[in-house]
């Protein structure tokens, strides 16, 4: 597939889960793709993972598009800055900015409230969360507008919808992280409208991450395993789903019609006809609503 020839696509945050599968299914579409991240072969970011981002740009070369890793972290002005001006350098233009940075996950404590979590890792988790997102676009947009029909991904947990609703069980921090990246993506197409430019949020339904996997002590090869510990992990999805999602949003030439939504992989899974790694459908969003939050015993008949 060529959709994406002669396109570029910077995927902030791409070391792992879905942000390497979007850097390598835009790939595949023929695009170049600038994956970065903090963590490289040489060194490790706070999150501790052995994935990197020149694995990612590697799996986007052999996908058939050019996969470029550059060491960033996005949290310093002075280096995204020089990221978009060799960006600019490199290619004289950019036509696809995912916004995929998080790495907040080892300052998340379940369960707790806004007074008994860590203040220094909440604050944290809004840095790396919010902070990195508005630095890049900050950066990157005047680029992104040169030419229109340029796309902005921010990346997120949760629907707009299910948002809506305080979510205590990740609690203060991380509900407010994800809901203002939603924010973002909405500030974003209208700011973007008038120079032909889309902006939405998307969001993956339950991720079999690495991370998530290790968790569970399952492999992506073995992951129903993981069903008798967490039966609902029956709808989970793996991060090429999302990664299609991304992908389609991209290759849409009528992609401005989603502009300033709230979007999932399951829900675009529809519209675009596309499926998960394994041949399946999952639509997270609507099971959980439907199925998980109603205490009925898990079931994804219907569902994936």
């Amino acid at each position: 597939m060529t959709n994406l020839k002669g396109k570029v696509a910077l995927v902030a945050g791409a070391s792992r889960a879905a942000g390497r599968a979007i850097a390598v299914e835009l790939a595949r579409q023929g695009a170049t793709v600038y994956a970065t991240g903090r963590t490289t072969r040489e060194q490790r970011s706070e999150m501790n993972r052995p994935e990197t981002i020149e694995e990612t740009a590697e799996l986007a070369t052999a996908a058939g598009g050019t996969g470029i890793p550059v060491q960033v972290d996005h949290l310093d002005p002075a280096r995204v800055e020089k990221l978009i001006a060799r960006i600019d350098a490199e290619q004289s233009r950019l036509d696809i900015l995912v916004n995929d940075i998080w790495g907040g996950d080892v300052y998340l404590k379940f369960g707790q409230k806004l007074w008994e979590h860590s203040l220094e890792g909440g604050l944290r988790m809004l840095r790396l969360g919010i902070d990195t997102h508005a630095i890049t676009s900050h950066y990157a947009l005047p680029l992104l507008i040169r030419n229109p029909g340029g796309l902005v991904i921010e990346m997120t947990d949760g629907t707009a919808e299910y948002n809506a609703n305080y979510r205590k069980d990740v609690g203060f921090f991380y509900d407010l992280v994800k809901v203002s990246v939603q924010r973002m993506a909405l500030a974003q197409s209208e700011e973007l409208r008038p120079y032909g430019g889309t902006a939405v949020a998307l969001t993956p339904g339950w991720l079999r991450s690495e991370s998530m996997l290790e968790a569970f002590g399952v492999s992506e090869e073995n992951w129903r395993d993981a069903t008798a510990k967490q039966p609902h992990f029956v709808i989970s999805e793996s991060p090429t789903f999302v990664g299609r999602a991304a992908a389609a949003l991209a290759t849409d030439p009528d992609v401005a019609r989603w502009t300033g939504q709230s979007l999932s992989s399951g829900q675009l899974a529809k519209v675009y006809d596309f499926t998960d790694a394994d041949g399946s459908r999952p639509d997270a969003w609507r099971y959980i609503e439907e199925v998980e939050s109603k205490g009925k015993p898990a079931d994804a008949t219907g569902y994936r």
